[in-house]
């Protein structure tokens, strides 16, 4: 009688790194921005986004999108007071414009 025994090691996933940063956005007054970085796998958990040192969350203001890879950000009717450093980060990576 022989037994068949399977050995499965764990395997850690790499974190996902940032392979395509933001770029800097020119708009006018009212007008929407975008912002789009893309990562190096999808389903990152800790990818956030900032204005400042303000992490932002999705609202009527501002929408955070994820397709696959490729994560945005879109200010709604940007004003003066949205003027700064737009940042993306995961883990420990991070990208601004």
């Amino acid at each position: 009688k022989a037994d068949l025994k399977l050995c499965c090691p764990f395997h850690e996933e790499a974190a996902a790194t940032i392979v395509e940063g933001l770029r800097d956005v020119a708009t006018y007054e009212g007008e929407d921005a975008v912002f789009e970085c893309r990562l190096s796998r999808e389903g990152a958990q800790d990818a956030q986004w900032f204005l400042g040192d303000v992490p932002l969350q999705s609202n009527e203001m501002n929408e955070i999108r994820v397709q696959g890879t490729r994560h945005s950000l879109i200010l709604r009717k940007v004003t003066l007071e949205d003027c700064g450093s737009i940042s993306f980060k995961v883990g420990q990576h991070s990208s601004a414009a």
